[in-house]
């Protein structure tokens, strides 16, 4: 028997791999326990042009009436430049239908940058949220709302949902039993960004992994997901005539992202400051793992819950002490190890998620 049915709506799919899709087919699984049945649709405007794909919304919307429509909203996903302009225009074809809108925000903030374009794509997003909010019946917001800078009224209708990781995570998933590991201990990166940033998350990677392998002997480190192929080069120079064992995984199934992440003893995060919206980092937390990373305006409770060993980027070589620290003491590292168990558990599980969904929902009805 079906549950009450609702919507996903996506915009123009990611590659090589969307994770708003994977959290769409996550969030789907779990809420079936929870009496929802969420079906996935998409705006393809990338493909079809945005006259055909609003015609098709349209029609589609028709049997959309009184259903929830939970709108995914990145600015990427729906403008290829980052300027959604569109965007209000998808919500108010569902109202006019008849549905209830919900926008899921997995952009929080506009983006940022110093050049002109950066500042007029900043205002554009920022306008199209702030419409987006208004026009909904209700929103989701993968961080807590005190911590979003531009909400200033219509808060009443936020839910702060954290997001979870897109892997399948289990008891077994987090279990090391039965797994070698050669007894060296394994650093895992999970994900790089790409141009000017990612080569400075490759230089800080590098220095700390090379200090603490100076300290503890051979290391190894495993790095695996988005565009860390294209940094293998880069990689491979700075750890030759080291004592690191490097690994560079790219792009994997979400079976062998839990088994490698599963085979590690720490998560380094360099991608930006931890917060409850950062899937990569979140990762680690379902797979049970300490996660090194810094504080940002975003980090709060409950990111904070899980075993977080936090360093200063302003501190020169604090990344390295404290990743050295969590490899030496493994005491320290299987007490953090232990709160990111418990913190995946209580919050970041799919189940978990769902509840939040589900409560949610059924209020709003």
């Amino acid at each position: 028997m079906s549950g009450q049915r609702l919507f996903a709506l996506l915009g123009r799919p990611d590659s090589p791999t969307d994770a708003v899709e994977e959290y769409c087919h996550y969030l789907a699984e779990a809420l079936v326990e929870e009496g929802f049945e969420l079906v996935i649709e998409r705006v393809d405007w990338r493909k079809n042009g945005w006259a055909r794909a609003a015609r098709s919304l349209r029609r589609r919307a028709r049997g959309w009436r009184g259903a929830w429509v939970l709108v995914q909203y990145t600015a990427l996903a729906w403008s290829a430049r980052g300027f959604p302009l569109h965007f209000p225009r998808v919500l108010k074809t569902l109202k006019s239908a008849g549905a209830r809108v919900g926008v899921v925000f997995h952009d929080i903030e506009p983006f940022s940058g110093a050049r002109v374009i950066d500042g007029l794509r900043r205002r554009a997003q920022l306008r199209v949220m702030l419409e987006a909010l208004r026009l909904s019946d209700a929103a989701v917001f993968t961080v807590p709302m005190e911590r979003i800078s531009w909400i200033k009224r219509e808060a009443n209708k936020g839910k702060f949902i954290p997001a979870g990781a897109n892997l399948p995570t289990s008891s077994d998933a987090n279990s090391r039993r039965g797994i070698s590991t050669d007894g060296k201990l394994s650093v895992a990166v999970f994900g790089i960004t790409g141009g000017e940033a990612g080569k400075k998350e490759i230089e800080n990677i590098a220095e700390a992994v090379q200090f603490a392998a100076s300290r503890v002997g051979s290391l190894r480190l495993i790095v695996l997901g988005r565009n860390t192929q294209s940094a293998e080069v880069e990689l491979r120079e700075r750890f030759s005539n080291s004592a690191v064992e490097l690994h560079v995984l790219g792009v994997l199934p979400a079976e062998n992202v839990v088994r490698t992440l599963s085979i590690s003893d720490l998560l380094l995060f360099v991608r930006g400051p931890i917060s409850s919206r950062r899937g990569s980092a979140i990762a680690g937390i379902a797979c049970g793992l300490p996660v090194i990373a810094f504080e940002g305006s975003e980090t709060a409770a409950p990111i904070t819950e899980a075993g977080l060993a936090f360093f200063s980027p302003q501190r020169k070589g604090d990344l390295g002490d404290v990743l050295l620290r969590v490899l030496q003491d493994e005491h320290y590292r299987a007490s953090l190890a232990q709160r990111s168990w418990l913190a995946q558990r209580q919050f970041f599980s799919w189940r978990a998620i769902a509840a939040r969904y589900a409560e949610f929902l059924k209020r709003e009805n």
